[in-house]
């Protein structure tokens, strides 16, 4: 279905989830992170792009069936996106960079240090430690420093804002609702509220439930009582015990 007619240049938790649900009520395909838990969804040719971004990428084969694309790791190849695809519009998903560094610590830096300990290798655990943040998510040292972690949020915030021509950008803030999307679309307001999904309770339901899996996974290597793991939290204290219970 590609090529790509919609660009989400916004990172993880500034809203990603709920644009890509209402860009699917539009009628687009609408790639997202969710995408990995589907087969085929190549995501080690993401890690390629962002360590090799001289070589000629086949974004269309990347995007295969889909003709729009928002949260990681789309937001990490804006600029050659805009280059494969010119006539797309780009969606700038906006939230206050100190709610959105608290929501990723509670979220997904929470979720990833967990499968951090549990040596996941899949593809898709490869490429979110490679290219979201830089990153930041395989190194608790530097997502640690909410300096360098804000810095790395507003500096991608403002290259987007410089470099997308403006007759083709949306910046849209977090819970802002349907009309300007609408207007930039040239799309009716539907008769339903706008979608609102992925909250922070929801990934941390989803948070409990992968941290069951795990468990089970890092009792057979290490013998660790059942639901250590739980405990982890973003500071990474609990890392070095449940760490030294498996050595």
């Amino acid at each position: 279905m590609a090529p790509l007619k919609i660009i989400g240049a916004g990172m993880g938790r500034t809203g990603t989830s709920s644009l890509r649900e209402t860009l699917n009520i539009f009628g687009y395909k609408t790639h997202h992170m969710h995408a990995f838990n589907e087969e085929r969804r190549r995501p080690d040719m993401f890690v390629e792009a962002y360590e090799y971004p001289e070589r000629d990428i086949d974004w269309d084969y990347i995007y295969e069936g889909f003709d729009a694309a928002v949260d990681w790791p789309t937001c990490s190849f804006v600029e050659p996106l805009m280059k494969k695809y010119p006539e797309a519009k780009v969606i700038l998903a906006l939230r206050d960079v100190e709610d959105w560094y608290r929501s990723m610590a509670n979220t997904i830096y929470r979720k990833h240090t967990a499968l951090r300990l549990a040596h996941d290798n899949s593809p898709k655990g490869r490429m979110i430690r490679r290219v979201p943040l830089d990153g930041a998510l395989e190194k608790p040292e530097v997502f640690e420093d909410e300096k360098v972690i804000k810095q790395k949020f507003n500096q991608h915030v403002q290259w987007v804002k410089k470099n997308v021509p403006e007759n083709h950008f949306l910046i849209m803030n977090l819970g802002e609702g349907w009309e300007r999307l609408c207007q930039f679309l040239n799309s009716p307001i539907p008769h339903a509220a706008y979608p609102h999904s992925n909250t922070t309770a929801d990934m941390h339901v989803l948070i409990e439930k992968s941290k069951i899996r795990i468990d089970y996974r890092l009792v057979g290597k290490g013998e660790i009582e059942k639901g250590a793991i739980s405990n982890i939290t973003p500071n990474d204290s609990n890392v070095k015990t449940v760490i030294s219970s498996t050595a």
